[in-house]
């Protein structure tokens, strides 16, 4: 007399087996998602920013030495960024009546984003390139140098007048 089925112990290292492939090929597909997050750019600041944004109201990116860069959550650090720029990055503000006006620098560079994806009014020249960061929902507008940025924050203004 033969028995029909499977035993206990044949069940369960089936069970393990298919375990350690699902562990495998779910490791394997969230790789390149986290690649992804850990390398900003000029670019994608606004977007990796608001990855870490959670609870948060406010999430910071800030650089001391143009080297090392941390992410602070509320005033919290909760990540540390390699820089992707160096000491030559300048940022500015706009205004209506004066111009580009040069911010100071407290730090080599920091930007904020607020829970409603707003980020700080400031834009940022470097390697050439203008980073424009004034658009609240748009985002980040790319110029060519600083007059191609006057140039439309100008005609910007004269279309609303």
């Amino acid at each position: 007399m033969q028995k029909k089925g499977f035993t206990l112990i044949e069940l369960m290292i089936v069970i393990v087996i298919i375990g350690v492939v699902y562990s495998l090929a779910l490791s394997k597909l969230q790789a390149p998602k986290k690649e992804g997050v850990t390398l900003p750019s000029f670019k994608t600041l606004k977007t990796y920013l608001a990855s870490y944004m959670e609870d948060a109201k406010k999430v910071t990116l800030r650089c001391e030495n143009c080297k090392q860069c941390f992410v602070f959550r509320d005033d919290k650090k909760v990540a540390e960024v390699q820089s992707f720029f160096d000491r030559s990055v300048e940022m500015y503000r706009y205004d209506f009546f004066v111009g580009d006006i040069a911010l100071q620098k407290e730090s080599c560079f920091e930007f904020s984003v607020d829970r409603d994806g707003v980020g700080d009014q400031i834009f940022v020249l470097y390697k050439g390139k203008v980073y424009d960061y004034t658009s609240y929902f748009k985002p980040v507008v790319i110029y060519d140098s600083l007059a191609e940025l006057k140039s439309a924050k100008e005609e910007l203004i004269s279309e609303v007048q």
